[in-house]
């Protein structure tokens, strides 16, 4: 299945750009793709304004996110692979989200669980019909 990240990234920028505030990346700037000014780099992380008066053709597709942006008064072609933008976020709300690192290993739980929603719909060769009491159930909080 395709990484959910650049949907959710897109979604995010419109929203926060929609409320009037400013989005901020922050970049893990240590993968080999990453095209970042490395004077700016602090504790392998950057933090990055993609407002829109901060950068230059700015473009978030489904592998890199990429524009053009200054610092220091030069130049820079930012290129950063969907896997190191860490969180999207607005500087005065603190409103964002942080994006899990997809690769690490299903939550636990989550086998068992799968277990259970295939024993339910049926989808296992079992031939006895599910005890009710294994029925998932909803509860509102």
């Amino acid at each position: 299945m395709k990484s959910q990240r650049p949907y959710l990234l897109r979604a995010l920028y419109s929203w926060i750009v929609d409320s009037g505030e400013i989005p901020y990346l922050l970049v893990d700037a240590t993968g080999p793709e990453v095209q970042v000014p490395l004077d700016h780099v602090e504790d392998g992380q950057i933090i990055l304004n993609i407002g829109a008066n901060a950068v230059l053709e700015l473009h978030i597709g489904d592998e890199y996110a990429m524009f053009g942006s200054r610092f220091d008064g030069r130049h820079y072609d930012i290129v950063l692979p969907m896997e190191s933008i860490r969180a999207i976020y607005c500087k005065d709300s603190g409103e964002g989200m942080v994006f899990p690192d997809e690769t690490l290993a299903k939550p636990a739980g989550v086998e068992r669980v799968l277990d259970r929603v295939q024993h339910v719909t049926g989808s296992d060769s079992d031939d006895e019909p599910p005890d009710p009491s294994d029925r998932p159930t909803l509860r509102l909080v």
